[in-house]
């Protein structure tokens, strides 16, 4: 077995045994701390439980209605003219609020054109550099009290875009 592996196969049981043994050296209740931390994880997912299922009923309805169709067939021309893959239209509309929804898209473009093609390429580089936008933000403020996010959706779009475009000239050229 080679040294990756075994770091790769250790790591999660090393870390648990420290955790575990810097408690006991602290005196520190461990399974308490557990529970107490397991409560928050429930009470967090069920904070912001309706922000994600408002976002999963947009994708749907966004979807289901022919928007995304529309918004694919307007944007295609101007795709053409800057380099952009009118085939990762879905894939860039959909990534900013779903990345779940992003996986069933880059799986139709990766089983229709391939893993290895430019588009596929490109669509798998995209889906790793560019966050999900919306999806975090119903995270974040769901959970944090802030309430202006106007200035982190700004930042996230441009942060999205830069993503997307890197990804396009790294694939077209490498």
């Amino acid at each position: 077995m080679d040294i990756l592996k075994l770091i790769s196969y250790s790591i999660i049981p090393s870390l648990l045994t420290i955790i575990l043994v810097f408690g006991l050296v602290k005196k520190v209740d461990i399974y308490k701390l557990f529970i107490e931390g397991a409560k928050e994880g429930i009470h967090t997912a069920a904070h912001i439980m309706p922000y994600m299922i408002a976002i999963f009923v947009a994708i749907a309805f966004f979807n289901t209605s022919g928007a995304l169709g529309i918004l694919e067939r307007l944007f295609t021309p101007i795709c053409q003219l800057i380099g952009f893959p009118s085939e990762l239209l879905s894939l860039l509309f959909i990534k900013p609020v779903s990345g779940s929804g992003g996986l069933a898209f880059i799986k139709t473009i990766l089983d229709q054109y391939g893993a290895d093609s430019y588009v596929g390429r490109t669509a798998s580089v995209m889906m790793g550099s560019a966050e999900t936008i919306f999806y975090t933000l119903a995270v974040y403020f769901g959970v944090t009290s802030v309430k202006n996010g106007r200035y982190v959706l700004v930042s996230g779009f441009i942060a999205y875009f830069a993503g997307v475009a890197a990804s396009v000239i790294i694939c077209k050229y490498i």
